[in-house]
């Protein structure tokens, strides 16, 4: 049980709610093959900050045909061009942006969800709808109805399994058959029932949105309808999976339930950074090595070399989860918790 002391929430052992069976949380460093699995929290910074010694290998971004569009998608573009994106684009979620221009309009989606619900309810379904109505407007979706716009994202997902290790993803011919057709069908209902009214409408009458901004930019639909998908998968139904994940927490938690309705805004966010920390939606980064890169822990050093031969499974070094970000470790009541730090 979890106890109070000293104004701190402190939880039993292994706190995390979501397991991937078969994951280990040791050894800190290990290779397999060609590919390296960094669990060391030390050691996994020292990779990513690495940029220029690796690219995404992640969200099958090396399975994308190139030169079907004239940008490349931000979720996977690397260095220079992604900090470009990433500023251009990053002004329409910043928490100040967010709070002045949508402030209003999300408090009122979230009363208008929290007083519809009556009886016994199923919350993702519920955190899916205010997740897709609150980034939609964000992002420029709003001429189709959040319904059905949620019902098409959730399709995105039913995707035969992979594994990002292998270089062909683990599948068979059969599953990639099904890939295709459970990825293409989606993406073009997706595109003609809410990207492309969404694009006819800013073209006449550009807003303040992502979409009216990537038309200034010179994106093609396609570009743009890339760019939805991106915005509707990392944001929309993940951000429905991080609501879920953290009202599992509280609600289990009677302690940590009272402390966070007791709370002012700052520890609220302490409380919720916390949980997303011990359960974070991405639990896996995968970068492909270009170069050499050298990682230490502790007083062990290790190089991780690029993979030269083409027939090789990966060439990834692949940073996971800490292991041991197994407990919720909230700031003491009261604390000033920095922005960005790890909570204890």
């Amino acid at each position: 049980m979890p106890s109070v002391e000293h104004g701190e929430v402190r939880m039993g052992r292994r706190q995390r709610r979501a397991h991937k069976p078969g994951e280990r949380a040791e050894p800190a460093i290990e290779r397999v093959g060609d590919v390296w699995s960094i669990r060391s929290l030390e050691a996994a910074r020292q990779v990513l900050r690495a940029r220029h010694a690796t690219t995404q290998a992640g969200f099958t971004a090396e399975h994308i045909p190139q030169g079907l569009m004239k940008h490349h998608p931000i979720l996977m573009s690397d260095g220079a061009l992604h900090d470009e994106q990433r500023s251009k684009v990053g002004r329409f979620f910043a928490p100040r942006v967010v709070r002045e221009r949508h402030g209003d309009r999300i408090a009122s989606a979230a009363a208008r969800y929290v007083d519809s619900l009556a009886g016994e309810v199923t919350l993702d379904e519920v955190a899916l709808l205010y997740s897709v109505e609150v980034t939609s407007e964000i992002v420029g979706l709003t001429e189709s109805s959040v319904q059905g716009r949620a019902g098409r994202l959730v399709q995105f997902f039913r995707q035969p399994p992979l594994d990002m290790t292998r270089k062909d993803l683990g599948r068979s011919r059969r599953q990639w058959m099904q890939a295709a057709w459970r990825g293409l069908v989606p993406v073009l209902r997706f595109y003609l029932a809410d990207v492309r009214p969404a694009i006819r409408q800013r073209r006449r009458a550009p807003t303040g949105d992502v979409i009216s901004h990537l038309l200034a930019e010179g994106y093609t639909d396609v570009d743009i309808l890339v760019e939805c998908v991106t915005y509707g998968t990392a944001g929309m139904v993940t951000t429905r999976e991080f609501i879920t994940m953290a009202a599992w927490h509280l609600l289990t938690t009677p302690e940590l339930m009272a402390r966070y309705l007791a709370a002012e805004r700052p520890e609220r966010h302490a409380i919720l950074n916390e949980i997303i920390r011990l359960e974070p939606v991405v639990g896996h980064l995968y970068r492909r090595a270009q170069e050499d890169i050298v990682v230490t822990d502790g007083d062990r050093e290790f190089t991780i070399a690029p993979v030269t031969s083409s027939t090789s499974a990966s060439g990834r070094s692949t940073p996971t989860r800490t292991p041991w970000a197994r407990n919720l470790r909230p700031c003491a009541r009261g604390a000033r918790c920095p922005r960005g730090s790890t909570l204890r």
